[in-house]
């Protein structure tokens, strides 16, 4: 009798779980007011769709429906499989943890879920550490596979898979999205992607939203604010307002627009150039250097606070000298600022990744002669162009109006490069005075963390702190 009470309750609590778990798919696009463009996008049964659309325009909730479509084997307009093995790429795992990753979630019921596999982080708590994969089950009773990569871990990486879809949140390097349409190739598999057009006229341009090569499989769709039926016309006619003509046409209507002008307009001396301050210990990040002998060597130190905003606090910026004459000034500016080194005594930098190649001139690369100086230079920086560009502008400016990158008055150089930086010929910046923004680009893009704010300790902590450091003086 017991035993049979116990299960009884078992089953209730089942089918509260059950009930308890909200089917967020089965609220997509069903209520009175309806996203048109999406449904048009699910609905299209080429092979290659893209949808091009201004911020919050509602593309990545559509990539994000369209993989759970697949994964589950429900997808209303297409041929549904038993099994199925994706990838979501995104730029950078942060990136995927925060945008693309996060809208799957939020579309899979926990009981469809069979397993979690984390690159970082607890399965039990996916959302804030890094997938690797999700396995789904799929309504026909077979297990489908939910991959995730990031840009930022190059080409070879996406090597050697079979696979039946490729979603890119947001435009990838080229070198990828072909190695990707390789994936898809034994399977007949299609490949879709979501993105704002923020790098001007790049390859999609040319061989997505022109279709050179008369693609037959090729399709793309625009969306703007307007489109999505959820954003308020006020909230659009405010940010609108705010906007210069170049921004409103490709972050509200996802246009393509050749670049000109200044590559950062969103730089404003009176914001971001501030008077120097005296930094907390803690703050202190890195070094980044651009290394030049007929052209000036770049290099300024980095800080991050608590909230994650960026100082840059010194610069040394100079001219056709040695690498010895150059480390021994960085070694100044550093014992000047009091900059922490490492265990070995050396200070740490990034460089620009050209120094770590020897050359036919010389017998060691720079990276080995700033060694010999007593500087430990790290060659691994990303230098894509413009994912770097995009997040430099994402640091002056943020979507929400914030500001997190601040330049001390002192680092005049890079105040003029900034003032002074344009596109040029091809839809890339001019080159020559770009030498301080190219190694902020490599400092940028190696994700700078906030530290973490110091315990604050009680009267009788630092007390008892004290007396460790006094016994340990008098060698106790």
């Amino acid at each position: 009798m017991v035993r049979e009470i116990i299960e009884k309750i078992r089953e209730i609590e089942s089918e509260q779980l059950r009930r308890s778990v909200c089917d967020n798919l089965k609220n997509y696009n069903k209520g009175r007011k309806k996203h048109l463009k999406q449904i048009a996008f699910h609905k299209c049964k080429k092979r290659n769709r893209w949808m091009f659309g201004g911020n919050r325009t509602g593309k990545t909730e559509c990539g994000a429906v369209e993989v759970v479509f697949i994964a589950r084997g429900i997808h209303p307009y297409r041929k549904n499989l038993n099994e199925s093995t994706g990838w979501v790429v995104s730029l950078s795992t942060q990136v995927q943890r925060d945008v693309a990753q996060a809208k799957i979630l939020y579309y899979l019921n926990r009981d469809w879920i069979v397993d979690i596999v984390m690159q970082s982080g607890k399965k039990g708590s996916p959302e804030y550490g890094i997938i690797d994969y999700i396995l789904v089950r799929t309504v026909s009773g077979g297990i489908s596979k939910i991959g995730f990569k990031s840009c930022d871990q190059g080409r070879e990486k996406f090597q050697g898979a079979s696979l039946d879809y490729v979603w890119f949140d947001e435009e990838p390097p080229e070198d990828i999205y072909h190695e990707c349409r390789m994936r898809v190739f034994d399977r007949k598999g299609h490949i879709f992607g979501t993105m704002t057009p923020l790098k001007g006229l790049s390859w999609v341009y040319d061989e997505i939203y022109l279709n050179k090569n008369n693609n037959p499989e090729m399709w793309y769709i625009t969306m703007e604010w307007a489109d999505n039926p959820f954003l308020s016309k006020e909230e659009i006619k405010l940010l609108s307002a705010s906007m210069s003509p170049e921004q409103l046409e490709a972050r509200r209507y996802g246009r393509f627009c050749a670049a000109s002008g200044l590559v950062y307009p969103e730089f404003d001396p009176r914001v971001h150039v501030i008077d120097p301050f005296s930094l907390p210990e803690e703050w202190q990040d890195n070094i980044s250097i651009d290394p030049g002998l007929n052209n000036p060597l770049s290099c300024h130190w980095y800080a991050v606070d608590y909230d994650g905003n960026v100082y840059v606090v010194a610069e040394h910026y100079e001219a056709g000298r040695s690498i010895l004459y150059h480390s021994q000034k960085i070694k100044e500016i550093s014992g000047r600022l009091g900059w922490k080194r490492d265990s070995g005594g050396r200070l740490c930098a990034l460089i620009d990744s050209a120094a770590g190649q020897r050359t036919l001139a010389s017998q060691k690369s720079v990276c080995e002669l700033f060694w010999e100086c007593g500087i430990n230079v790290n060659s691994r920086v990303n230098k894509d162009l413009f994912s770097g560009i995009s997040r430099v502008k994402s640091y002056l400016r943020s979507a929400d109006g914030r500001t997190r990158l601040y330049i001390f008055k002192n680092c005049v150089n890079m105040i003029r490069e900034f003032k002074g930086y344009f596109w040029g010929e091809g839809d890339v910046p001019k080159k020559g005075d770009d030498h301080a923004l190219d190694e902020l680009r490599y400092y940028i893009m190696s994700r700078p963390e906030p530290p973490k704010m110091p315990q604050r300790l009680t009267a009788i902590q630092r007390d008892i702190r004290k007396r460790i450091r006094e016994n340990r003086l008098k060698g106790r």
